[in-house]
């Protein structure tokens, strides 16, 4: 064995005894998937990933979703490995590191930065929160989009500022969950060559082999969605893998599905392919006999063997560095010659709107017949992404419904063979919509998506993402009552309403008059860290006249009192939202 196999196995090695030692430690977690994929995402991060350790949130970076989210240690113990810096809330480098061992010695403990699951924004590196299954892989076409867009924004003839690839790590689960399927056909609809994902097929879930739920032909079905697919047959051979990736890079004209043939839990004497190692810790005799199998002390617990950190230093660390570095001065050229796009893209990047994004926003006189609340959205949105051009979105087959559409001269839309357009058209995929819009807004992009308010259910889990994430999302519900027509009780929303405001952390907001939508907006534009539900009616509402009742602006204050009872001593306190005032 080489000097340099010789460090490359001693790299994955390390990475499936933290793994199995931090499971252990805490009594729960997933200690098989790590085992038996260690060598896949070391050979990606140490050989491929466009990623600097020391700054994490480098905009040219390649995005690692890790979407089978019980997985973690295998995040956790690549970033201690390679050594990545923490950031905090403000997008500032500490300097310290996101993952010390001492927080995988607390791994699921509470405050730990080694949460169960991973969590974006708690956890320097990691670029969404992952956990629902499908749900990182999904989310992962939001970012190749989002890719695509800011090169085709930014770029100019000797600047390719933007080109980074997203690479997702997905299980039987994420296969098995609709979601995947829907963002599966839409990535493939658009030719997104900067995407892949990496399919462990380990054929184990929690209730045992998957022949009980899952035999369909996973690359047939992929193909059929326009992918480029390929297949490693041993996860353990770092060459094959090589190769896998390489056949990726040179993809030029579809996303890829690489197919990894795995053992959960690699080398456990007596769990390995079993469900036992899925979902609970393998036992300290298991896992003296595993270690045993690695030639590795068999009763030292996180050992970190001296060259192992060096090693990634030298790997991945060094490439990082470079590249940033390259980029640096890439951008330091641009700004000398574009420097009103230079500027957008630091904007972009720190959440700041640019100068003006409010102008030609003009209040709405009193009109007893008033408009409709989608119409008015309309509007004021399209008059928004003209100051604001990174506000884009579009909706899932709904737009001239939704009045979402951008029709100013230039917004174009975004296709498989334009990347410049604003207008995205996620077809008749709500689930995916949100997730896409997730990874869209994770890459600094101001997202919005649309559909009617009783198809809120079909998003759920994606929004509720986004306020966990705390990502300033917009998502716009339209026909939010009775008012729908006659379409009848499968589209009218009855209980969506107070649905959504359960969610904590997410806003939801449903204007009464012309007014307040123009205030709601507003409100919205200038969030960085909460996402929002706009509400909007179908139908016409009398816009309210202003000088007889208070002004639309108190909307921000989440409810105001629009017109108060005479000496301000009621009898009666009536209180409405939207079109019910």
């Amino acid at each position: 064995m080489t000097d340099q196999a010789r460090l490359d196995q001693l790299a994955v090695n390390t990475i499936r005894t933290l793994s199995m030692d931090a499971v252990q430690a805490a009594n729960s977690g997933h200690p098989g998937t790590p085992m038996a994929l260690a060598p896949v995402a070391y050979c990606l991060w140490q050989r491929f990933l466009r990623f600097d350790p020391d700054n994490p949130i480098w905009p040219n970076r390649d995005r690692f979703v890790l979407s089978c989210g019980h997985a973690s240690m295998l995040i956790y113990s690549l970033l201690h490995l390679a050594g990545v810096k923490a950031v905090n809330p403000q997008y500032e480098r500490l300097g310290e590191l996101s993952v010390k061992l001492d927080d995988i010695k607390r791994f699921r403990q509470l405050d730990s930065k080694c949460a169960g699951h991973p969590e974006y924004r708690w956890t320097s590196g990691i670029e969404t929160t992952t956990g629902p299954l499908g749900a990182g892989v999904a989310t992962s076409v939001g970012m190749a989009i989002a890719s695509r867009w800011q090169a085709r924004h930014f770029n100019r003839p000797d600047f390719d500022l933007i080109d980074y690839d997203v690479y997702a790590l997905a299980g039987d689960g994420c296969m098995m969950e609709g979601v995947s399927g829907e963002a599966a056909s839409l990535a493939g609809h658009l030719k997104l060559s900067n995407l892949c994902w990496i399919y462990d097929n380990n054929k184990i879930t929690i209730e045992g082999h998957t022949e009980w739920a899952f035999s369909e032909d996973v690359a047939t079905r992929f193909i059929a969605y326009g992918w480029n697919v390929t297949r490693v047959g041993d996860a353990n051979d770092l060459e094959m893998l090589e190769r896998a990736f390489m056949t990726f890079k040179n993809e030029k004209e579809r996303p890829t599905l690489i197919i990894v043939d795995s053992h959960i839990a690699w080398g456990s004497p007596n769990k390995q392919d079993t469900h036992a190692a899925h979902g609970e810790p393998l036992g300290e005799e298991e896992i003296r006999l595993t270690k045993r199998n690695y030639g590795w002390p068999e009763n030292q617990t996180f050992l970190v063997p001296e060259g192992v950190r060096e090693h990634f230093a030298a790997g991945m660390g060094a490439r990082g560095k470079a590249l940033r570095e390259q980029w640096i001065a890439l951008y330091d050229r641009y700004r000398g010659k574009h420097g009103d796009l230079a500027d957008q893209l630091l904007r972009m990047q720190r959440r700041e709107l640019p100068a003006g994004w409010d102008r030609n926003l003009t209040p709405y006189p009193a009109d007893p017949k008033g408009a409709a609340g989608r119409d008015v959205s309309g509007k004021v949105l399209n008059t928004l992404a003209q100051n604001v051009p990174w506000l884009l979105g579009g909706s899932a087959d709904l737009a001239p419904s939704t009045k979402t559409r951008l029709t100013f001269e230039g917004a174009g839309d975004f296709t498989a063979h334009d990347h410049g357009g604003r207008n995205f058209h996620f077809g008749i995929r709500e689930h995916a919509m949100g997730a896409v819009m997730n990874g869209l807004a994770l890459s600094k992009i101001r997202a919005y998506g649309s559909g009617f308010l009783i198809f809120s259910d079909y998003m759920r889990a994606p929004i509720r993402l986004s306020a966990i994430m705390e990502i300033p999302t917009i998502y716009i519900f339209t026909h939010d009552s009775i008012g729908v027509g006659e379409d009848g009780p499968t589209h009218q929303p009855i209980e969506h309403l107070a649905s959504l405001r359960a969610i904590p952390g997410l806003i939801t907001l449903r204007p009464g008059d012309a007014n307040e939508v123009l205030e709601a907006w507003k409100l919205i534009m200038q969030l960085k860290h909460e996402p929002v539900a706009l509400i909007l009616s179908r139908q016409a509402m009398p816009t309210l006249d202003r000088a007889k009742f208070a002004p639309a602006g108190g909307l921000a204050k989440g409810a105001y009192v629009l017109a108060d009872a005479p000496g301000g001593k009621p009898e009666v306190i009536l209180m409405a939202t939207g079109s019910e005032v």
